[in-house]
């Protein structure tokens, strides 16, 4: 009981302050000093073609978002996209490289490999659909390209004491 309220604090705060709705940061004018006050150390830097970075924030493996913060090549902010909307997720195609994968949606919740079926399936805790469960993005890879994507519905524990 202890640790779902606990979570549920950490939940609550987290949805206090995102850098998609900071009013803090404003693009063109707010730099990665500002994110890197606000937010913390990145958990990756990827370099841009154009010579600017994008910081990866991601909530994973509990949380819902993968923030990515665009910069230009001076460091000033561009953009704040979460990689794990909708419109992120639909981004990873086959024949992406598990790279490029991760340069989308962050760091992934889990890695596990089916031997049978040769893919090794990565999975993203994403918003709940409108059944309230809990879901997973998935992305299977076989011969280090993306095949196909999938969700997957998390039911919660009929065990007794396993909720808690």
């Amino acid at each position: 009981m202890r640790l779902t309220a606990l979570a549920l604090c950490f939940t609550l705060l987290a949805g206090c302050a995102t850098p998609d709705r900071d009013a803090r940061l404003q693009p063109g004018s707010s730099r990665e000093a500002d994110v890197v006050a606000l937010y913390g150390a990145p958990g990756r830097v990827w370099p841009d073609a154009d010579g600017g970075r994008t910081l990866e924030y991601t909530t994973q493996p509990m949380g819902r978002h993968a923030w990515m913060v665009r910069l230009s090549a001076d460091g000033r902010l561009v953009s704040v996209v979460d990689g794990l909307s909708p419109a992120g997720r639909a981004r990873v195609v086959p024949g992406m490289t598990p790279e490029q994968v991760s340069r989308l949606l962050g760091r992934e919740r889990s890695r596990v490999f089916f031997r049978n079926s040769g893919e090794d399936v990565w999975d993203w805790t994403i918003e709940p659909d409108q059944t309230g469960y809990g879901m997973r993005f998935n992305v299977h890879f076989k011969d280090g390209v993306v095949v196909r994507t999938t969700q997957s519905m998390v039911f919660p524990s009929l065990l007794p004491g396993m909720d808690d």
